[in-house]
């Protein structure tokens, strides 16, 4: 399944879309139920030189402050006439595995490092739309059923386009994580560096990198529409001196198709 956020942006944003055209309208959007395909070409996991394709379904149902996602999981947003809304999800995280995988992150390379559990987690976002293009965001995700850390993101996300068939966003946000999430993705405890080729590695907590985005949604008609995006994410020197990173740039492409009745 197509887990990276990057999907998410890419399968949501027609949501997002309506949400800010309901209130320039200061009127509610009405109840949606969408389904579609995606498919995703991402590095096998954070740090990797390696890619692989993944393809999955798209479902999403929202009515007025609720949503369901197959993807993001389920919650609810609430937004204030001045711009400031807040956004709680309740999710999973499919975490990884040491070895290459066609629904998951990993790669063989990691063999013996072995696997991140998946784990559901809790999200919740604060920001503020200060105009229809131009939005502020702070992001926690906490994992529920399975020690993996916190991490955390701000981000500044500008709609150039906006109108009835086309949306363009930029995004940029600055990636934070605890030092247990970050030495559950990124570090290399004694016993994995006795079973690998990997030197032992210890991170600190703390700010580990940007990730930037552009997305085009069009809408071909009333009911059909198309998402395409492309974000690149670079890991500062908290995660890039990992010994698990080879690559610290990584580029992902989406690419979807969805039908809302």
């Amino acid at each position: 399944m197509i887990s990276r956020k990057l999907m998410l942006q890419m399968t949501c944003f027609s949501l997002s879309a309506t949400v800010l055209q309901a209130m320039a309208d200061n009127t509610p959007p009405a109840p949606t139920f969408t389904v579609g395909m995606g498919a995703q070409s991402a590095p096998r996991y954070s740090g990797s030189d390696q890619r692989h394709w993944l393809v999955a379904p798209v479902i999403q149902a929202r009515d007025g402050a609720f949503f369901f996602d197959s993807l993001k999981g389920v919650g609810y947003d609430l937004q204030a006439d001045n711009g400031l809304y807040l956004e709680h999800t309740l999710g999973y995280s499919l975490g990884r595995t040491d070895r290459n995988s066609t629904w998951r992150d990993g790669s063989n390379k990691l063999k013996g490092m072995g696997n991140i559990d998946a784990t559901m987690n809790t999200a919740l976002a604060v920001g503020w739309s200060a105009t229809p293009w131009l939005s502020f965001e702070g992001k926690a995700t906490l994992p529920l059923t399975d020690g993996q850390g916190v991490h955390y993101q701000t981000s500044v996300t500008v709609l150039p386009v906006q109108n009835d068939t086309d949306t363009v966003a930029l995004q940029s946000a600055a990636l934070f994580g605890d030092r247990r999430y970050m030495n559950t993705f990124y570090g290399v405890s004694r016993e994995q560096s006795d079973r690998t080729n990997f030197a032992p590695y210890q991170s600190a907590g703390g700010f580990y990198g940007v990730d930037s985005s552009l997305t085009w949604s069009h809408q071909f008609t009333s009911h059909w529409g198309g998402v395409v995006s492309a974000d690149y994410t670079w890991l500062d020197d908290k995660a890039g001196n990992s010994p698990i990173v080879v690559k610290r740039g990584g580029t992902t492409y989406n690419f979807g198709v969805l039908y809302t009745f």
